[in-house]
C-alpha cells in the first residue's frame, strides 16, 4: 500500500480515478477529459497516471498502439481494508468474541439443566404429604 494515500492527496489523481470508475479508458481519452476540466498538459496527466500505477490504484495494458487504463481492484481493496480497520479497530476480534459468547451461553444452559435435574428427581412435598 506504499504511496496510496500520497497519490490520493492530489485532486487531479482523484479526478482520474473518478473517470476510471466508469470503466477502462484509453490514455488519450483520459487526457482529454482531464484537460476539459483543468488547464493541464498531456505530459502532466501522464505523470499523474504513472503515480497512480506505482501506488497500485490503476493498471495499464497495451492494445495495439493504445494504452488502456483501469482501476486496480486489488489496490483499491487494500486501501479500503486499511481504512476499514481504522473505522472498526475491533473488527478482527468480532468472530472470536462471537464464539466466546456462544460458549458462555452453552455453559449457562448446561448449568441450568444440571441444576434442574436434581429438583425433578426429588419428590415434591405435596406428593409426600398425600401418601401419609
Amino acid at each position: 500500500m506504499h504511496g496510496v494515500f500520497e497519490a490520493l492527496g492530489e485532486p487531479v489523481r482523484r479526478l482520474i480515478l473518478e473517470l476510471l470508475a466508469a470503466g477502462e479508458q484509453p490514455a488519450g481519452d483520459l487526457v482529454a477529459a482531464v484537460q476539459s476540466r483543468l488547464p493541464i498538459s498531456q505530459p502532466a496527466v501522464s505523470q499523474h497516471l504513472k503515480v497512480l500505477r506505482e501506488a497500485s490504484l490503476v493498471s495499464v495494458r497495451a492494445s495495439g498502439t493504445r494504452r488502456l487504463y483501469a482501476l486496480d481492484e486489488a489496490g483499491l481493496d487494500a486501501a479500503g481494508a486499511w481504512l476499514a480497520r481504522l473505522a472498526d479497530p475491533l473488527g478482527p476480534f468480532a468472530q472470536p468474541l462471537d464464539a466466546l459468547a456462544t460458549e458462555v451461553a452453552r455453559g449457562r444452559r448446561t448449568r441450568r439443566a444440571a441444576a434442574a435435574e436434581p429438583q425433578a428427581a426429588r419428590p415434591s412435598d405435596d406428593q409426600g404429604s398425600q401418601t401419609a
